[in-house]
């Protein structure tokens, strides 16, 4: 009986572990493009990998996976619908006031307190949103992606 029971349990543990593997070792395709473009230098009006300004990035990284966006941070955020920080999920755009204009700064949120964005100072990066800098200025968020877009691009 011993026996069973232990084969039971060394059978469910290498399930666990090869499934858990599998799991950890992909990427979805939104993390994949980020990923490809950490490091791009910021640059005011860029939307290639030689520079990118935030809405430039975020335009960028969704072309990849086929979803066209406007070009400006101010337009983006007229995109789809609202959704409340709470509520935030990969692909999510998230939006901040950094300059006391109104909308001027944005990124993708990418799950876990996390976003991916283009900063002036230190080019494409992923920051926490739980950031002073970031809580004091976080204006608003957009979900663009369809339930069926957000699955094919957050998915392996």
């Amino acid at each position: 009986m011993k026996k069973i029971i232990g084969s039971i349990l060394f059978l469910t543990l290498l399930t666990v572990v090869f499934n858990a593997g599998s799991v950890f070792a992909s990427e979805s395709a939104l993390q994949s493009e980020v990923d490809q473009v950490l490091g791009t230098p910021y640059l005011y009006g860029g939307t290639t990998t030689e520079g990118f300004d935030c809405s430039g990035f975020i335009q960028y990284v969704f072309k990849q996976v086929d979803v066209d966006l406007p070009r400006t941070t101010k337009l983006q955020a007229k995109e789809g619908v609202k959704v409340e920080k709470k509520n935030l999920r990969s692909g999510d755009l998230v939006f901040f006031n950094t300059d006391g204009t109104g909308i001027s700064h944005a990124g993708i949120y990418m799950g876990n307190g996390l976003f991916s964005h283009s900063s002036a100072s230190k080019g494409v990066q992923i920051s926490k949103l739980s950031e002073e800098y970031y809580v004091e200025r976080y204006v608003t968020a957009r979900r663009i992606l369809s339930d069926d877009e957000y699955y094919k691009i957050t998915k392996e």
